[in-house]
């Protein structure tokens, strides 16, 4: 899976940047995150607890920041994951870097590659990415509202502790999921 996503923060690329290089702060705004170990400066072990219904799943693993480059406002996170009780994992390459923007804010660029096996896969038939996309939306609206209040002075919202829920999550991408059918087909797209 390869996804690119894009978001505008309210604030200066600097105190973005600060932001978004601290696992111990961006863990926060990861649905379902929790940091359990600082390994050193660049190496982090945590994991991210994930709900569907009645079923719990917890994938823990490590992330490393694989390259920092404060000038050029880059880093690229290596993560890789297993289940705790599954067969299933994860490994991901996330890219970003910062564009400031001459209104003062600062645009953020993702770009994101994973593989993920394992039953999250079997309950989203077809559906990851789009999934993934959806996610990144809460992560993305977490650190806009997070760097936004405390570049204004405002204390930030707590970060979030509970497990990433799947069903909520899983309604929003099966809606735009539905709505992107549906415009294709009145793009004139022939119908199945």
């Amino acid at each position: 899976m390869r996804i690119e996503e894009r978001f505008v923060v309210k604030a200066a690329a600097g105190e973005v940047w600060s932001f978004l290089v601290d696992p111990r702060r961006v863990v926060g705004c990861v649905p379902g995150g929790e940091l359990e170990e600082v390994l050193d400066e660049r190496t982090f072990r945590g994991q991210i607890r994930v709900t569907v219904g009645a079923l719990s799943l917890a994938y823990r693993g490590r992330v490393r920041l694989a390259e920092v480059d404060a000038a050029a406002l880059r880093v690229t996170i290596v993560g890789e994951a297993s289940e705790g009780s599954g067969t299933g994992s994860a490994r991901l390459t996330l890219r970003s870097w910062l564009v400031a923007r001459p209104d003062g804010a600062t645009e953020v660029v993702a770009l994101l590659e994973a593989e993920v096996v394992g039953r999250i896969v079997r309950i989203l038939r077809g559906m990851v990415e789009q999934f993934a996309h959806e996610v990144f939306q809460d992560f993305a609206a977490c650190v806009r509202s997070t760097v936004e209040s405390e570049a204004s002075g405002r204390r930030a919202p707590a970060p979030r502790r509970e497990p990433m829920r799947v069903m909520p999550l899983l309604l929003r991408t099966l809606r735009a999921w539905l709505a992107g059918l549906v415009r294709l087909r009145g793009d004139g797209a022939p119908r199945a």
